[in-house]
């Protein structure tokens, strides 16, 4: 008995912990993890943290005042801020579904990958569905021998599997893959590649088309980028040993042109078959290893400087005369912000992603308590969806009322299941079995559940629509009963500047015209200008916009030159950084404590008594819902 009281208390302390309120409005409350997300989220550097969460708590305090007067008049509702967060709504949650984490380990595994490249030759033998369990197993065995040959040394790979596959009577490729790098096979090989050390060969390994071994010839550290142009001589189709060798010839006249100083580019323009890059001289996007056959990464790689270029390089498209334009050595992209996220855009675009996607929907299953009805057997939902297809029509069947599965307490049944395949077969040209698409079906229906759900199962999202939500209701609410209000009041704005004339008052000031000239150049070009009698209208207009020039009062302190200010006088252009120049045209200076009219004091005012109508609803709204904050627990963020 006391060890159940004591289980008891302790869930009630935890229970506490976890849900402990900071302060409440009226009859609402805010928690202490709720303060601290959004301070945390727009928080400042500060040199007294506790008086940094005392006025954070302050802000808080009118902003959730202000959101719950604008909740009393339904402005949650209004139909175009409902848009607005609908909206939202649709451009965030898809970065909700999915495994952060999940993505996050496959990048972090990208990016140490990509750090080295491994030489890789494949062995493989091309399998299909029709092939006989015994034909499998000689296949394994066929690629065990390979495996061991190579353990023992053999390097005449095209031998190898021409022997092989006479002895086995069963067909071995081999093929030299270059260097592999990450991206640049499939991810299911890149795994096996990358699991592998120097000199080692893998185990068979069966995919849909094939079984396979890979051995690790040489590894290296990452090349880098490369930057090329290349003149293409392309073999056409049936090519005659007659007809490449004339190629040849050519290849190697243009090859001498640009050694005896042809312009690499007029030549590539001229002579070309390379239909995507000719015209703009050859020149190739961007690459690194894994992009091009082994023997053209071989060719770039041997030119030892910008500018070189290559003698004819024979490949199976035809020759290759290029030229390194520039070499961009590897360096660790894990602390670059835009590397980081070009990388994550490869992997999400990746099959890799599977892996990711796989476990999140995993985890949602659990998560939103989908429970399968095994008492229904798989055939029967097969053999009604395959009358479906064939027919394209629905009907009665037996399993329409029966429950295939529930989320979260609700039902769906054989019906939901059959209007899934039906739509499918209407709107889908492909064919699919019905055992892929009930998994379809099945997976569909719990991420929708699951999405349009998310503020009950994510609280990251909860709390990112909640302040985007509050954060519109804000603004509409600031707009009636501030913004608006305040602008709109003439009486009021000039009530309140008669009761504090003596705050608005000019500091040292003066009558200016500001020029704004788009160079020093222009600028001086002014300055004659003016000197020679021309008005200041006039200058800019027929400047063609290269001088923007306006007139008025200014506090001197907030004139935009460094220079003295001489009455009658001009300062000198002074050049900013973006090389734009401006001058000052000096009309009448005036002492300090002048007293600003109601109409040159109007923009300080308008602020201030926005300032004033906010202070006094705040108090106003502090009345209707009184605030009380926990001491006790702002002590211990404080701490």
């Amino acid at each position: 008995m006391k060890k159940l009281y004591f289980l008891t208390a302790l869930l009630f302390a935890a229970s506490h912990i976890f849900s402990q309120t900071l302060f409440t409005y009226g009859k609402d409350a805010v928690t202490k993890d709720e303060f601290l997300r959004a301070y945390n989220k727009n928080k400042t550097s500060a040199s007294d943290k506790i008086q940094s969460y005392k006025d954070y708590l302050d802000l808080y305090v009118k902003f959730k005042l202000k959101v719950k007067a604008a909740k009393e008049l339904h402005l949650d509702t209004v139909q175009q801020l409902q848009a607005d967060i609908d909206g939202f709504r649709s451009q965030v949650e898809e970065g909700y579904m999915n495994d952060d984490k999940g993505v996050n380990e496959l990048v972090n595994e990208a990016l140490a990958r990509e750090k080295k490249e491994i030489h890789t030759i494949h062995f493989y033998v091309p399998i299909n569905e029709m092939m006989s369990t015994a034909d499998s197993l000689k296949a394994v065995k066929l690629l065990e021998a390979a495996s061991a040959a190579l353990a023992k040394g053999r390097t005449d790979y095209v031998d190898l599997a021409t022997e092989l596959s006479a002895e086995y009577k069963m067909v071995l490729k081999a093929a030299d893959m270059g260097y592999v790098t990450v991206f640049a096979v499939p991810y299911e090989y890149e795994n096996i590649i990358y699991g592998l050390t120097p000199g080692s060969v893998s185990a068979p390994y069966r995919s849909k088309k094939a079984i396979h071994i890979f051995k690790d010839l040489d590894e290296r550290k990452n090349s880098g980028k490369w930057k090329v142009a290349q003149i293409l001589f392309v073999f056409p189709p049936d090519a005659t040993e007659d007809v490449k060798a004339r190629i040849k010839q050519k290849a190697d006249s243009v090859y001498r042109l640009i050694v005896a100083g042809a312009d690499f580019a007029e030549m590539a323009k001229k002579y070309s078959e390379d239909k995507n890059s000719y015209m703009s001289g050859g020149e190739l996007a961007e690459f690194g290893t894994g992009k091009f056959d082994l023997p053209f990464e071989k060719t770039v790689y041997a030119l030892d400087k910008d500018g070189q270029v290559s003698q004819p390089l024979l490949t199976t498209y035809g020759y290759h005369i290029i030229k390194r334009i520039k070499h961009t050595p590897y360096v660790d992209g894990d602390k670059d912000e835009n590397y980081m996220f070009e990388i994550k855009q490869k992997v999400l675009a990746d099959a890799r992603n599977n892996k990711a996607k796989d476990k999140f929907l995993k985890n949602v299953l659990v998560t939103i308590g989908y429970k399968n009805n095994n008492l229904v057997k798989d055939a029967d939902l097969y053999r009604y969806a395959d009358s479906v297809i064939r027919n394209k029509k629905l009907a009665t069947y037996p399993i329409n009322k029966q429950i295939l599965f529930s989320i979260a307490g609700k039902n769906y049944t054989g019906k939901d299941w059959l209007d899934y395949v039906n739509n499918y077969v209407q709107n889908n040209f492909q064919s699919e079995s019905s055992k892929n698409l009930f998994t379809k079906f099945t997976n569909n229906t719990a991420l929708e559940y699951y999405r349009k759900n998310l503020d009950k199962y994510n609280t990251d999202f909860k709390y990112q629509m909640q302040e985007f939500r509050e954060g519109n209701m804000l603004f509409e609410i600031m707009e009636r009963n501030v913004w608006s209000k305040a602008a709109g009041d003439s009486v009021g704005l000039k009530n309140y500047y008669d009761k504090n004339k003596t705050k608005y008052l000019w500091e040292e000031s003066a009558d200016v015209i500001i020029y704004n000239c788009s160079d020093v150049h222009v600028a001086e070009q002014a300055v004659n200008a003016i000197k020679a009698g021309k008005k200041w209208k006039v200058i800019a207009e027929e400047s063609n916009a290269t001088v923007q020039a306006d007139s008025g009062r200014y506090e001197i302190s907030q004139l935009p030159v460094t220079s003295k200010l001489n009455e009658g006088n001009l300062t000198s252009p002074e050049v900013g950084t973006d090389g734009a120049a401006t001058f000052i045209q000096t009309i009448k200076i005036y002492p300090a404590k002048q007293q600003r009219s109601f109409e040159e004091a109007r923009g300080l005012v308008i602020n201030e008594y926005q300032n004033y109508l906010e202070e006094k609803w705040i108090d106003s709204l502090k009345k209707k819902y009184p605030v009380k904050v926990n001491e006790t627990v702002l002590k211990t963020i404080s701490q």
